[in-house]
């Protein structure tokens, strides 16, 4: 293996580590549509800036938040505010439907249950339909993601978990 090689899978494993987090996954959200310091994701999700900065530098080191301008706080002290790069959109993670799971249920903590819409439904498909739903439903996805955000729009998560039903036909029917 070359040095190139392995540097690259070293890269791949670092990455899959750090978004191994419900944490940095929430950090990254926060960072989307907008720079946030350390401080500032600190107070967001109620954790002490010291071990905010330990995720902050790990999401940097592997190309998730890069920081924005320098710019001055409030009290005159310098301030490095960081915004989501988009790479974790195209990284894949592992364990990912227990990690995102986790993520959205911290998410979820304090949000008025009455703003929550979710659809849950039984389906019985063929391959070839599954395949179609999966299909159509990235391609709705992809467009709203390629979308540029709406200026004064509120924020919101999406999450779509398609999994295999243990739900088996009766005995007899098919």
């Amino acid at each position: 293996m070359t040095d190139v090689q392995q540097t690259e899978e070293e890269l791949a494993q670092a990455r899959a580590r750090a978004l191994s987090s419900p944490l940095r996954l929430r950090m990254l959200r926060l960072c989307a549509f907008e720079a946030r310091t350390n401080k500032e994701l600190a107070d967001l999700l109620g954790i002490n800036p010291g071990t905010m900065l330990h995720h902050v530098r790990t999401l940097v080191q592997t190309g998730f938040l890069a920081p924005d301008d320098e710019r001055t706080g409030a009290q005159g002290a310098r301030e490095i505010p960081y915004r989501a790069t988009g790479l974790s959109w195209r990284t894949p993670l592992t364990n990912q439907s227990v990690l995102l799971l986790e993520t959205m249920r911290q998410q979820l903590e304090g949000v008025d249950p009455a703003q929550v819409q979710v659809t849950w439904l039984g389906l019985r498909l063929t391959p070839e339909n599954r395949a179609e739903l999966e299909r159509r439903l990235y391609e709705l996805v992809q467009e709203f993601k390629a979308m540029p955000a709406d200026v004064g729009g509120d924020t919101y998560s999406l999450v779509t978990v398609l999994h295999p039903d243990h739900n088996p036909p009766s005995a007899g029917r098919e």
